[in-house]
């Protein structure tokens, strides 16, 4: 998503990092935008923390007085207060995505510019089929398409969405470690998922069915769909009055012809007699 910032020309002096401490791109942001004031906001006191710890440099360290301080909070930020928002890898945990949008629509200034990235409903596919084809819940939730992303932005008021995606795959040397991998990033929130702890007994099973998906060189694979999106926040557009008032000269000077009567008028046609 960084590649995508050298389209951009507009520079932006405020940058809001949302959900930063996952987002792990301080460094692409610093690096993109050295001089720019950085808001990171987080969901929750115990990132706020974590993030804080992550931005104190060393005391011997240059970027204390080369560059701005990285500021963290968990309260939203003023309206109008930045001109880029960025959101790397978080959209797909947030609980109500359309209402989100419009909460960064509102912390974004006129000609401001929001990316984001998160995953699409083609992640782990491979699981998905396994946990149906065995007749087990669902192995996690349902994630949103891109187009329906970009409708949602559409009506959060952003102007000329791009929405963009790609396929990546992954794969472990056990089913250990695609299980440890999968925990930690995120639990399964789905509400459809089992209602209580599995047995050990189901959990040896599970580690015996994803051997399947192991391709010709043993290793297990994965498939992730990562969405990538961008938009700009357009400029307010002012809206007509539904009462006109125009001053009596001004009327009669926008009836009053453009030239004299008599510079309208035409020569009468000439006939001449043939035979005469």
């Amino acid at each position: 998503m960084a590649q995508r910032l050298a389209v951009v020309k507009l520079r932006p002096a405020t940058v809001l990092d949302w959900w930063g401490y996952t987002g792990a791109s301080a460094a692409l942001l610093a690096q993109a935008y050295p001089q720019a004031r950085r808001v990171v906001v987080e969901p929750s006191a115990a990132l706020v923390q974590r993030s804080m710890a992550a931005t104190v440099s060393p005391w011997w360290s240059p970027r204390r007085w080369l560059r701005p301080k990285v500021e963290v909070a968990q309260s939203e930020p003023a309206p109008l207060s930045a001109q880029l928002l960025w959101a790397n890898m978080m959209l797909h945990a947030a609980p109500d995505p359309p209402s989100l949008m419009q909460r960064w629509q509102r912390l974004l200034a006129a000609d401001g510019f929001l990316m984001f990235s998160c995953l699409g409903p083609d992640t782990v596919r491979e699981l998905r089929a396994l946990y149906q084809r065995l007749g087990w819940p669902v192995a996690g939730t349902e994630f949103v398409d891109m187009h329906d992303l970009g409708d949602m932005l559409l009506h959060a008021g952003f102007a000329d969405p791009v929405m963009d995606q790609e396929h990546l795959s992954l794969t472990w040397s056990s089913p250990q470690a695609l299980l440890a991998e999968l925990r930690g990033m995120g639990c399964n929130a789905s509400s459809a998922r089992w209602p209580g702890l599995c047995t050990p007994r189901w959990h040896d099973r599970l580690c015996r069915e994803l051997q399947s998906l192991a391709g010709a060189d043993g290793r297990l694979r994965l498939s992730f769909e990562i969405i990538y999106g961008h938009a700009f926040k357009a400029a307010p557009r002012p809206h007509p009055a539904s009462e006109t008032t125009v001053a009596l000269q001004d009327m009669r000077a926008m009836l009053r012809p453009a030239t004299s009567p008599k510079a309208n008028q035409t020569a009468p046609p000439s006939y001449s007699r043939i035979g005469s």
